[in-house]
């Protein structure tokens, strides 16, 4: 990279903090630093949510999807699209409207209004942990880019990939701590508008004349321009495990309390699908069939920076890596926050016997997110691909608060009881996956298993206290 690309990077990183420093002034209670004191645009929320959603995780790694298996990658965000359109019919009105009456400030919020304490406060852990892995795999994303672009020749002789680690944590716990969800959201807005212009106006059309045109693209096989090019079960693992998380979302929930309208959330939410599917998804996986291309050896979610770094022209590059940056920075920001608003309001405030004053919850808010944050270097240096950590962490929240959650929406008496055993069941089926590493059947994901056994245990528990309430009337 020239002088000018790590110059055009600098102001951006320079520009991105200045924001949550100016935030950081401007907050003064809980509900500026984590729903932005319910005043925020359907644009912005919109940005902000797709921002949040693809980030940088989904951005490498449909680069890597791309690589291995070609246009059929982008069946992964077709799910977003979908997820996002049920949210904004089934969800959004409905969680608004609740918002509107009694004021939310978090998910648990929303499962104790519905179940009470009992729910929310294992809700608010499964939550948190899934936000903590999910925020570790925005940092290992974040890290690969750097360490195939930037930070190719770390001080000291340090080995690159863990130097940037180390980079990628502190910035990102920098500006999500000083700034909170307003800092979150009007980033994203910026750095979704950066990626989006600079892949589609820049990053496309060099890296295809860099490869040489539709003349290298068509030696890839012929199964990587269709469709049809992946197994039905890998597609019904990435539907059961993503399309669900837009009903579970603390992130999404966050930016539900913090619209100012209905109208303005459900406006935001069929924005955020159209951009994620066609736009990005073919972009990303595009960008990953090119870096085969180019560089056919590497790891493949390697192989996109690399691409980056070799083939745009001198401040074009500055230019495309602060969008992939941006990208990671928006996603792994809104998660950070979403792991300590859990943390903070539905279990340190509610289970502590002090009695927090406005100015110390803020102190506090601020003090776990940097506790989290340095907790998710550990996840990221513990995996070896980005979308592993990804699905994993999607897998354990969809599978523990999927039922609980459609119950609540849905079913007008809820059972806290059967509640309570779907959610601890779902989570334990994709935390025994992931620790013993079984070999499931049909190929499908623990996700589809967790959430089969969790939909088992609700209604079996609700029939057997159904029966006992009749058998006792009798």
């Amino acid at each position: 990279m020239h002088l000018v690309d790590y110059l055009i990077f600098l102001v951006y990183m320079a520009v991105i903090l200045g924001i949550g420093f100016y935030f950081f002034r401007k907050n003064s209670t809980r509900a500026d630093y984590y729903v932005g004191n319910r005043s925020i645009s359907a644009g912005h929320i919109g940005l902000s949510i797709v921002a949040t959603d693809v980030g940088g995780g989904f951005s490498i790694g449909l680069g890597g999807l791309g690589f291995v298996m070609g246009l059929a990658g982008t069946w992964l965000l077709f799910t977003g699209l979908v997820g996002a359109w049920l949210a904004a019919v089934l969800v959004v009105p409905k969680i608004k409207k609740l918002d509107e009456q009694i004021g939310m400030l978090t998910f648990p919020d929303f499962l104790r209004y519905k179940y009470g304490e009992r729910i929310a406060l294992p809700a608010a852990i499964i939550s948190a942990v899934g936000y903590l892995g999910f925020t570790g795999g925005q940092v290992l994303a974040g890290a690969k880019l750097a360490a195939g672009t930037i930070l190719t020749h770390p001080p000291f002789g340090l080995e690159p990939l863990r130097f940037s680690l180390f980079v990628m944590t502190g910035i990102i716990m920098l500006y999500t701590v000083l700034g909170g969800i307003k800092a979150v959201i009007y980033t994203d807005t910026v750095q979704w508008i950066i990626l989006l212009s600079g892949l589609f106006f820049l990053g496309l059309p060099f890296a295809y004349l860099k490869i040489g045109g539709w003349d290298a693209l068509r030696q890839l096989p012929r199964e990587f321009f269709s469709l049809t090019n992946i197994a039905p079960s890998q597609f019904v693992n990435w539907f059961v495990t993503i399309v669900p998380i837009w009903f579970i979302a603390m992130t999404l929930y966050q930016r539900i309390y913090a619209s100012k309208s209905i109208q303005d959330a459900k406006k935001a939410w069929f924005m955020a699908g159209l951009f994620e599917y066609p736009v990005i998804a073919f972009i990303g996986v595009t960008l990953g069939m090119m870096a085969r291309i180019q560089f056919p050896d590497v790891e493949p979610e390697m192989g996109l920076p690399m691409l980056i770094k070799t083939s745009l022209p001198i401040g074009v590059t500055g230019v495309v890596i602060a969008s992939y940056f941006s990208a990671i920075m928006s996603t792994a920001d809104s998660c950070l926050i979403a792991s300590s608003g859990n943390i903070v309001n539905d279990i340190l405030e509610r289970y502590s016997s002090n009695t927090w004053s406005r100015k110390k919850l803020m102190v506090l808010s601020q003090l776990v997110t940097l506790i989290i944050g340095s907790l998710t270097l550990v996840i990221a240096a513990s995996f070896q691909t980005v979308l592993e950590i990804i699905l994993h962490a999607y897998a354990f929240m969809v599978a523990g608060l999927f039922v609980p959650t459609l119950a609540a929406l849905t079913i007008q008496k809820t059972d806290t009881t059967a509640a309570l055993f779907a959610m601890v069941s779902g989570g334990m089926v994709v935390l025994s996956s992931v620790l013993f590493q079984p070999n499931l059947p049909f190929s499908l994901d623990a996700s589809f298993y967790g959430i089969l056994v969790s939909a088992s245990f609700y209604l079996l528990i609700k029939l057997i206290r159904m029966r006992g309430e009749c058998d006792g009337q009798s």
